[in-house]
């Protein structure tokens, strides 16, 4: 993960827009489900530092538990979410990320393994947040910190619950099935004419 970049304003954007301002508005924004104000997301944004991944390289590896300190908010790219399911040696692509995506927050608060690999599609330009540097937020900006963390925690919430809604979904239709399938294997008796 090494770049010769000291400065989120040194990430090259369109028109020479300050990546400060720009890492800032993406992740103050709605969608970024942080809560964070544009003043409190300047801040998070200045323990943040730039790094770029070449198209087809993978950042974050499923099951990897020693590089799990760090999130990334998604600047520039686009980045291909897998996981391997156990029905599956494949990986299946849970989705697509792009510009104000938050990237490995899970690994970061509760320091287990990586659970899904992170692959740029296209040359991606990130913001990494450590774990350490959170804790010196902690020390030095806590209102923002923990402000941070709560929408951290909202974000992974909602995927929990997208999770728990297609879950529902599958048990759904494998009741459907074995219905139709029990319906299918029992042999109907021929009909008797008087």
């Amino acid at each position: 993960m090494n770049t010769p970049l000291d400065s989120i304003d040194q990430i090259p954007l369109p028109q020479g827009a300050s990546g400060t301002a720009y890492a800032a508005e993406l992740l103050a924004a709605p969608d970024a489900l942080t809560g964070l104000s544009p003043k409190e997301a300047l801040t998070v944004v200045g323990y943040m530092t730039p790094r770029f991944f070449a198209a087809n390289t993978t950042f974050i590896r499923e099951g990897d538990a020693s590089d799990n300190g760090f999130m990334a908010l998604l600047i520039e790219g686009e980045v291909v979410v897998e996981r391997v399911t156990v029905s599956q040696g494949e990986p299946v692509t849970i989705r697509v990320l792009g510009p104000g995506s938050l990237i490995g927050e899970i690994g970061l608060v509760d320091s287990e393994p990586r659970s899904a690999s992170c692959t740029a599609n296209t040359d991606v330009w990130c913001a990494i947040l450590t774990r350490a540097s959170i804790n010196t937020m902690i020390e030095r900006d806590p209102v923002v910190a923990a402000r941070l963390l709560l929408g951290v925690s909202a974000n992974i919430a909602e995927r929990l619950r997208d999770t728990n809604r297609q879950l529902k979904l599958y048990a759904r239709l494998a009741t459907a099935m074995r219905e139709e399938l029990s319906n299918v294997s029992t042999p109907v008796a021929p009909r008797q004419t008087p």
